[in-house]
């Protein structure tokens, strides 16, 4: 039986209550000989029903219309988001981040409209939203300073300013989430969302790899700067972060969902993407796509629930036909494009660990540094965005003494966020990976095929924070939610199926994500 969809969040029209029969009169109440006296209600009533039912109907038919204009208009607005960030060096820069901050204030009001019209109120919360939540209560937390008679401020943060700013950008980006796991929930919008990531994530590549070819020091041939920049980004290591959040995308679905001559396209863009990551010089990013790549071939190893095979050589073959295929086109197109560049960063790599012990002696001096800090800040950390400005006080050369980052995003949230946030990461992975687990294991072959991408995708970026600070970038951060509320979707569906058809398999494990209705907050 195939997976039932789920209906568009907010897309539910309050019942209107039954007019009392006017040519009948009212109906007599159980037991009593008299019929009930028609009240100055029922009057207005059956004068609505009588005088007035057309134009009501078109009036809830106008608003069901608009509403729904408007539930499309909030799906497309969060992927105009998602490119914007992107084009725009991926949103590091206060007059783009402020920009992304209006854009999604536009969407929560239109969902704002949206509810008014409906009636109601309704969110889906999922379980991965918790621990971002709980984040942004510690980081709430810290923002908070006193202020004494001598005018010293006195706080969690040791820079409240720029705790304050993080939460904010933390909070938009946490909306953002939200709006995709509300505003993406059929099968439709889903496969959209798919799509849109595909062709986009291909467009980049092909721009990206234009770019470097004719590189003069300009973005987008016009603005010009000083960093060795790659595509949109001012970092390669970013570009290639967010390449290997996508290329898994078009390869789970080649591999779950897609078949025919659709699947040319699919492989094509997916080899795009992991030439353009490649070509692009990161070493975390090579290793990271790799990840994502091999995690992708280990888990469809998994059979299908449900799934018959007749022959296990057909299996093999389409379970490992495109994967290989791609990853050959990978290797050739790096190779015709120029591989030189990619084996010299690799073997500077190998010298250095050979040498010193670590591939990169400057992150190692940066990790040491860092675990310091960890250590005088263990349980709530010296505030959320406060790395740039106590770094200096322990850093061993004024040649890092202006490091925004600690190239290790589980460093540094242990050193914003302390032991706190290092268990509400924990919490968070649990829940993604909990949930991947329940889509991958889908009926659907969609639903399988986006929690098998959304995992290798979140996975590969998991892999890149070891060494880089790919999710300190907005951009970034935001398709990697994204991306986590499309595993979240995927595995509360394939949860609603399996009791929906009566198979009853691990039902303590299955649990469906949280919902939170909120009805009548419009109603007057």
């Amino acid at each position: 039986m195939k997976t039932p969809r789920t209906a568009p969040s907010g897309l539910m029209i309050s019942n209107l209550k039954r007019f009392v029969n006017c040519r009948r009169g009212p109906r007599s109440k159980r037991g009593s000989a008299q019929p009930q006296v028609m009240t100055a209600h029922d009057v207005v009533n059956c004068w609505i029903a009588g005088a007035h039912r057309a134009p009501l109907q078109h009036a809830v038919q106008s608003s069901s219309r608009i509403s729904l204009f408007l539930d499309k208009s909030i799906a497309a607005g969060l992927l105009a988001v998602m490119i914007f960030t992107t084009l725009a060096h991926g949103a590091v820069e206060p007059w783009s981040i402020a920009l992304f901050e209006l854009m999604v204030v536009g969407l929560l009001l239109l969902w704002g409209v949206k509810a008014t019209l409906d009636g109601h109120l309704e969110i889906t919360i999922p379980a991965t939203a918790l621990p971002i939540t709980a984040l942004l209560l510690l980081g709430m937390t810290q923002s908070v300073a006193f202020t004494d008679a001598a005018g010293r401020r006195a706080g969690l943060s040791m820079d409240v300013e720029a705790t304050r700013q993080t939460v904010t950008v933390l909070f938009f980006i946490g909306a953002s989430f939200i709006i995709a796991a509300n505003f993406f929930v059929t099968r439709e919008r889903l496969f959209l969302l798919a799509n849109v990531l595909i062709v986009f994530g291909a467009v980049v590549a092909t721009f990206a790899l234009i770019q470097n070819f004719t590189w003069q020091g300009r973005f987008y041939w016009l603005r010009a700067t000083p960093w060795t920049v790659f595509g949109p980004f001012v970092n390669h290591s970013h570009f290639a972060g967010y390449m290997a959040m996508l290329v898994p995308v078009p390869l789970a679905l080649m591999l779950k969902a897609i078949r025919g001559q659709a699947r040319l396209l699919y492989g094509f863009a997916a080899a795009l993407m992991g030439i353009a990551a490649i070509i692009s010089g990161s070493r975390s990013g090579i290793i990271s796509l790799a990840a994502g790549i091999v995690l992708i071939g280990f888990l469809n190893k998994r059979r299908t629930v449900g799934a018959v095979i007749d022959r296990a050589y057909s299996f093999r073959l389409s379970r490992i036909g495109p994967m290989t295929l791609v990853t050959l086109s990978i290797i050739a197109g790096v190779v015709w494009v120029g591989a030189a560049p990619v084996v010299e960063r690799l073997g500077q790599a190998v010298d250095q660990l050979v040498r010193s012990g670590s591939p990169d002696v400057s992150r190692a001096m940066i990790w040491r540094d860092t675990v310091k800090m960890v250590r005088d800040f263990p349980i709530l950390g010296a505030g959320l965005g406060t790395y740039y400005t106590i770094y200096p006080t322990y850093a061993n050369t004024e040649e890092l003494f202006g490091l925004d980052y600690a190239h290790n995003d589980y460093l540094q949230i242990l050193a914003e966020a302390g032991a706190v946030g290092g268990l509400l990461t924990v919490w968070f992975i649990v829940a993604v990976f909990s949930a991947a687990s329940r889509g991958i294991r889908s009926r659907d072959p969609l639903f399988a095929g986006l929690a098998l991408a959304g995992t290798a995708g979140i996975f590969a970026v998991m892999i890149q924070s070891l060494s880089d600070t790919d999710l300190q970038i907005p951009s970034n951060a935001l398709v990697f939610l994204v991306l986590a509320a499309v595993v979240s979707q995927a595995g509360d569906t394939t949860v609603a199926a399996l009791y929906e058809e009566g198979a009853k398999r691990e039902p303590d494990r299955a649990k469906p994500q949280e919902r939170v209705r909120v009805s009548g907050l419009f109603k007057s």
